[in-house]
């Protein structure tokens, strides 16, 4: 199988981080249609899922504050008038966790002009007019967003009275200049935990009774037997489920009733949630974390080339990380049997202060296979 040939229309071929969280600088030489990431705890397989939600959103102000407040990555701040509030930690965005002047993150493939760059820049003067009530006394500085013509600028903290206090005052506007020459690229992240029930319902209304469907259905039946006849989202004004919330439910041949999805296990919510992210996510990305969570060592094989097979059918880049070696078998069988679909195995390794990638080959994936 050709690299060059089935990475042709990927976002993201390769991958290039510098000085994002723990990468002072990370060169991923190569990445699949579907890349699973392994190794320990720590090493950065999250970090990257991050880079690549932020690069796919092209730096946006609400993907940045999302990110940042999933981690719990938050300081206490002071509003215009007053009250404190929590606000971004940018610095935690930066190797090192600090804000020097010199500070700035790239994020992409190898060509520098596809590349994302955040940086701390100082205050120009469109920053100024919008916020006269900082200028002249205050040190702000702010956070530059630039992907190729496309800019966009958030002010920073400014610091007042007894910083030990991390307290900071902010202001609630945000000067922004962005093109639409370069729109997001659609992504979904997914795990470690399960879709709440919100968004599986968001996912399955834009699929419901289309083709795309199928594909949910046969997720679901890769571990219940192929018991499944039908899938229905419920609880909109009007039904009797309403005051439940909305909630998919499941029409099995073994039941007179349709039967709540989550009450099939988490298994079958993991299966079922995954291949709507992914026929929702058409020429985008979807990125798991702790991809096995909730799905038994048998299924992963299935598992995987669904997720291989999707992937290729609606041009998806999918990422993911495992910390079990049940998983990395599962997926080199898939890999394997689905020749056509281009399947990428790393593991990334600490060394000293640095983060090291090891690429698996097809000969390896084999002998995986084979265990």
């Amino acid at each position: 199988m050709s690299i060059e040939k089935s990475n042709v229309d990927l976002h993201l071929p390769n991958l290039s981080i510098s000085s994002f969280r723990g990468f002072g600088n990370l060169n991923v030489p190569v990445l699949g249609r579907v890349t699973l990431l392994a190794g320990k705890n720590g090493v950065g397989k999250t970090t990257m899922l991050d880079a690549v939600r932020i690069y796919a959103a092209r730096g946006r102000y609400s993907t940045l504050y999302n990110v940042l407040k999933s981690r719990d990555e938050l300081t206490i701040q002071l509003d215009e008038d007053g009250d404190e509030i929590s606000a971004p930690d940018w610095a935690t965005l930066f190797h090192g966790r600090e804000l020097p002047d010199d500070a700035c993150l790239l994020i992409g493939p190898k060509n520098d002009s596809k590349r994302l760059k955040i940086r701390i820049a100082p205050p120009n003067g469109d920053v100024e007019e919008t916020f006269p009530d900082f200028f002249p006394d205050s040190d702000m500085r702010i956070l530059q967003v630039e992907f190729a013509d496309t800019k966009q600028e958030i002010p920073l903290f400014f610091i007042h009275g007894d910083s030990t206090r991390h307290k900071h005052r902010i202001s609630g506007r945000r000067l922004r200049q962005e093109s639409e020459s370069h729109p997001q690229i659609p992504c979904e992240s997914l795990g470690p935990g399960l879709l709440s029930n919100l968004d599986l319902a968001r996912f399955w209304d834009n699929v419901a009774l289309t083709d795309d469907e199928n594909r949910a259905v046969e997720a679901l039946n890769l571990i219940l037997d192929d018991e499944v006849d039908r899938v229905a989202a419920v609880g909109d004004d009007g039904s009797p489920y309403r005051r439940l919330g909305r909630r998919v439910v499941v029409k099995m041949a073994k039941y007179a009733h349709p039967v709540p999805l989550k009450s099939l296990g988490d298994g079958a919510t993991r299966l079922f949630g995954t291949a709507l992210a992914l026929v929702n996510c058409r020429n985008g990305f979807v990125l798991i974390d702790e991809v096995e969570n909730g799905l038994h060592h048998s299924a992963l094989s299935a598992f995987w080339r669904l997720v291989l097979k999707t992937a290729q059918q609606y041009n998806v880049q999918v990422l993911a990380t495992t910390h079990g070696w049940d998983c990395i078998v599962g997926f080199a069988k898939a890999v394997c049997e689905e020749d056509d679909v281009q399947g990428v195995l790393l593991r990334l390794e600490r060394e000293r202060n640095s983060t090291k990638i090891v690429q698996y080959s097809k000969d390896d994936l084999e002998i995986a296979a084979e265990q």
